[in-house]
C-alpha cells in the first residue's frame, strides 16, 4: 500500500477552506499600492473587489459577497410559486371532500350488501327447515300404515300453526333492516346535498364544513388539521408563545387570549395618544406570549411588526385574487369572532405605527409548490437575506464585519462563504500578524518586510514581461573579479582562477604524447573552468517627481521600477549599493520603505536636476563600488537650479539653468560616474538637453514609455553585472 494516502473527514466547522496567505494579499495589493501610493486605499479596494490568487482561485471581496447573496435570493424567487399556497389549501379541501364522499358511498353500499346477505340467509334457512319437516312426515306415514284420518288432519294443522309463527318473526326482522337502510340512504343523500351545496372558494368551503357532521373520521381529522394550520399561522405570526392550537383550547383559554389581545390593543392605542401605555404591567401578565427578549414597548412593536410583516409580505407577493382567497380562508378558520376582531384591530394599530413601504413584496416566478408553513419559512429567509444585504451595504471596511452575525451568514450562504467572509474580516490582522504592515496614527503603513514584498512583485512583473517579449541584452564593459564557476572550460592562462578540470587536463596530455605511462603534463595541457565575471556596482536612481510626471501617469511606473531594482539588488546582488533621490523643486534622498506610499506635494513644481546630480554625486563618493552610475528617469528638461543658496525656477528653462545643470554633469563625469538617461517624453527642450549631456558623459540614452520603462532599466542593469572571462 502506498504510504501517501488521502484522508477525509466530515465538515465540523473547524476546518479552514482555501486559507489565504499574507504573501497573496500583498501581491494582490502591489499594483494599486504602486499606482496610488496609499496603503489604506489599496487595502480598501482589495476588501471590496477581492482578487485572483496565483493558482487562479478567486478570493471574493465584499461586492462579490453581496452579489452571491443577491443570487441566492433570486434563486429562491425563481424556484417557488407563491400561488401554490392557495392551491395547496384547495387540494387539501378537495381531498377532504373526496374522502368524505367515498366514505358515504362505502357506508351505504356496505349496509346494502349486509341487508341483502341477511335476506338471502333467512330464505335459505326457511327452505331447509321445510325440507326437513316434509321428510319426517313421510317416514311416519310408512311405519304407522293405516292411521286415522282425524289424527293426520290434527298433525298437519299443528305444523301449519308452527310454520306461520316462524314466518312472522322473519318478516318483522327484514322490515326493520330495510327501514334502517332507507334511513341511511336518506342521511347519505342529505350529506351529499350539503357537500354539493358548498361554495367553490376555499373560504366558503371552510365555513360550510365547520357546521358539517363528517361521516368519515379521516376526513374530519384532516379538516381539523387544516383549520389548526390556518389558525396557527394567524396567531403565531404575532405571538411567539402560541404553541397550542385554538381547537385544543378550553373556553377559559380562549377568553384569556381575547383579554390579552384586548389589553394589547389598548396599550398600543394609549401609546398613539401620547399616554402612559403601561408596558411593564402588561408584560408582567402576558410576557409569555412574546418571548423573553422584549424589554421595551418599542421592541415589542418591532417584534410584532417583524412577525406580522412576513405574513403581509407574503400576501403582497400574491396576485389580488390569490391574496383575497387566502385572507378569506384564514379568516374563515378563525371560529372565535372575538379573537378575529381583536386580530383585525391589532393589524390596524400596527399599520398606523409603521412605514407603509417598510417591507417590499417579492416577484416569484418558479413552479415548485409549497404549503402555507413552507411559504412563511421562505418569507422569513428572504427577509433575513434582505436584512443581511442591508448590513453588508453599510460595511465600510473589515472592522465593520465584526458586527455581522456569522451564524446567520453561514445559514443563508453556507460554510465556505462564511469562512471566506471571516478571512475578509481578518484582512488587516493577517498582514499585521505576518509583520507586513503596522498601525500608525494615520492608519496602517508598510513595514520594511512589506516593502520588500511589493518590490519582489514589481520585479517579477517586469521580468515576466521580458520573457514574453525577449528584449535583447545591451552592450556592456567587462570589469570586476571572478564570480561563480560555469560548466564551460578553457586552456589555462596566467591569472586565471585555478579551477582545474582534471579529466580533460589528463586527456590533453594523452592526446599530445600518445598512449603509455607515466603521463607527463605540460603547461599547455591544463584545462580550467570558465567563471562568471561579476562587477560590483554603486547606483543612484534619480526619479523625477515634478508635476508633469504625475499628470502624465509616469510616476507610478518610475516608483514600480525603483522598488523592483531595489528588490533585485537586495536579492541577487547584495554587495551592490543603491541610493534613491527624488527631485522636483528640490532634490531629496528617499528610502525604499517610503516609496510605496510616497505622496506628491502638488504645491512643489520645477525640475531641479542640478540639485539631484549634486546629491547623487555626494552619495556615490561614499560608496566603494568600482562601477558608479546614475540612472535618470525624467519626462522633461531642467527648469530649476540652486544659486546663492536659493532655488531659481523658470519655464521655459533659462540658459543659466541649463548651464548650471550641465556643470554638475561635468563634475559627475570627472569622478567616473556614468549617467544613463531614460526619457519618457521627446520634447524639443528635453532632446536638446540630453544631446548636450551625452557630449559630456559616456552614458547612454533610452527612449521609453511608462509601461516599458522597467524592462529597459532592469535589463541594462543585469547586462552590466556579468560576462564570461574569455
Amino acid at each position: 500500500m502506498s504510504p501517501y494516502r488521502s484522508r477525509y473527514s466530515r465538515w465540523d466547522g473547524t476546518q479552514q477552506i482555501n486559507p489565504i496567505t499574507p504573501d497573496e494579499i500583498m501581491r494582490a495589493m502591489a499594483d494599486d499600492l504602486l499606482n496610488e501610493g496609499d496603503l489604506n486605499l489599496a487595502m480598501q479596494r482589495l476588501f471590496r473587489f477581492g482578487f485572483e490568487g496565483e493558482n487562479g482561485e478567486r478570493f471574493p471581496g465584499l461586492r462579490e459577497m453581496l452579489e452571491r447573496l443577491r443570487q441566492r435570493k433570486q434563486e429562491q424567487l425563481q424556484r417557488y410559486d407563491m400561488g401554490s399556497v392557495i392551491k395547496d389549501i384547495q387540494e387539501k379541501l378537495e381531498q377532504i371532500l373526496a374522502t368524505e364522499r367515498s366514505t358515504i358511498d362505502e357506508r351505504v353500499e356496505s349496509s346494502r350488501q349486509r341487508l341483502e346477505a341477511s335476506q338471502a340467509d333467512q330464505q335459505g334457512q326457511q327452505g331447509q327447515q321445510a325440507g326437513e319437516e316434509g321428510g319426517e312426515e313421510s317416514g311416519q306415514q310408512g311405519q304407522q300404515g293405516q292411521r286415522g284420518q282425524q289424527g293426520q288432519r290434527g298433525h298437519q294443522g299443528q305444523q301449519g300453526q308452527q310454520g306461520g309463527q316462524g314466518s312472522g318473526r322473519s318478516g318483522r326482522s327484514d322490515a326493520h333492516d330495510e327501514d334502517l337502510q332507507r334511513m341511511l340512504e336518506q342521511i347519505a343523500d342529505r350529506k351529499r346535498a350539503q357537500l354539493d351545496a358548498l361554495p367553490n372558494d376555499p373560504a366558503g368551503q371552510i365555513r360550510g364544513l365547520q357546521d358539517y357532521e363528517f361521516m368519515s373520521p379521516q376526513a374530519a381529522a384532516d379538516f381539523r388539521e387544516l383549520l389548526d394550520q390556518l389558525q396557527q399561522q394567524m396567531m403565531q405570526q404575532t405571538f411567539q408563545g402560541m404553541q397550542q392550537s385554538l381547537s385544543q383550547m378550553t373556553p377559559e383559554d380562549l377568553a384569556e387570549m381575547q383579554q390579552m389581545m384586548g389589553e394589547l390593543n389598548d396599550m398600543l392605542e394609549r401609546r398613539q395618544r401620547g399616554e402612559d401605555p403601561g408596558f411593564n404591567e402588561f408584560m408582567h401578565r402576558w410576557g409569555h406570549y412574546f418571548g423573553p427578549d422584549i424589554n421595551s414597548l418599542d421592541e415589542l412593536i418591532e417584534h410584532m411588526k417583524q412577525r406580522m410583516g412576513a405574513m403581509q409580505q407574503m400576501l403582497d407577493s400574491m396576485t389580488p385574487e390569490q391574496r383575497a382567497a387566502l385572507q378569506d380562508a384564514m379568516q374563515a378558520a378563525m371560529q372565535d369572532q372575538g379573537l378575529q376582531q381583536q386580530m383585525e384591530r391589532l393589524g390596524e394599530n400596527l399599520a398606523r405605527m409603521s412605514d407603509p413601504n417598510w417591507r417590499q413584496s417579492y416577484q416569484f416566478s418558479g413552479d415548485e409548490s409549497m404549503n402555507l408553513s413552507e411559504a412563511m419559512r421562505i418569507m422569513d429567509r428572504l427577509n433575513d437575506m434582505d436584512e443581511l444585504e442591508q448590513d453588508l451595504r453599510d460595511v465600510r471596511d473589515w472592522r465593520d464585519l465584526a458586527d455581522i452575525d456569522e451564524d446567520r451568514y453561514k445559514e443563508l450562504l453556507g460554510d465556505e462563504e462564511a469562512e471566506q467572509m471571516d478571512q475578509l474580516a481578518k484582512l488587516a490582522q493577517t498582514l499585521e500578524d505576518a509583520g507586513l504592515i503596522k498601525k500608525s496614527r494615520r492608519g496602517y503603513e508598510l513595514t520594511p518586510q512589506g516593502v520588500r514584498k511589493i518590490g519582489e512583485k514589481a520585479l517579477e512583473d517586469i521580468f515576466l514581461h521580458l520573457k514574453r517579449d525577449r528584449i535583447g541584452q545591451h552592450d556592456l564593459n567587462r570589469h570586476g573579479s571572478a564570480g561563480e564557476r560555469i560548466d564551460q572550460t578553457k586552456q589555462y592562462e596566467f591569472g586565471d582562477p585555478f579551477l582545474l578540470d582534471l579529466p580533460k587536463t589528463v586527456m590533453n596530455a594523452v592526446q599530445r604524447q600518445g598512449a603509455g605511462a607515466p603521463v607527463a603534463l605540460a603547461p599547455d595541457d591544463f584545462e580550467v573552468y570558465r567563471t562568471e565575471q561579476v562587477t560590483r556596482s554603486s547606483t543612484v536612481l534619480m526619479v523625477d517627481m515634478s508635476r508633469s510626471m504625475f499628470y502624465n501617469g509616469c510616476f507610478a511606473a518610475a516608483r514600480k521600477v525603483t522598488l523592483a531594482l531595489e528588490s533585485l539588488i537586495r536579492s541577487k546582488y547584495p554587495r551592490d549599493d543603491l541610493g534613491i533621490i527624488g527631485f522636483s523643486y528640490m532634490a531629496q534622498p528617499l528610502k525604499p520603505i517610503d516609496l510605496p506610499t510616497l505622496e506628491w506635494n502638488e504645491y512643489q513644481y520645477g525640475t531641479n536636476m542640478q540639485h539631484g546630480f549634486q546629491l547623487a554625486r555626494q552619495m556615490l563618493a561614499r560608496q566603494r563600488g568600482s562601477n558608479k552610475q546614475i540612472i535618470l528617469i525624467t519626462d522633461g528638461e531642467p527648469t530649476a537650479h540652486i544659486e546663492n543658496g536659493r532655488v531659481q525656477f523658470q519655464y521655459p528653462p533659462t540658459p543659466r539653468t541649463l548651464k548650471e545643470t550641465l556643470r554638475e554633469v561635468v563634475r559627475c563625469t570627472r569622478e567616473g560616474i556614468t549617467i544613463n538617461t531614460f526619457m519618457l517624453e521627446q520634447t524639443p527642450y528635453l532632446i536638446s538637453f540630453v544631446n548636450d549631456l551625452m557630449k559630456i558623459n559616456s552614458g547612454r540614452v533610452f527612449i521609453a514609455t511608462p509601461d516599458r520603462l522597467g524592462e529597459y532599466i532592469l535589463v541594462d542593469y543585469v547586462a552590466h553585472k556579468q560576462s564570461w572571462i574569455g
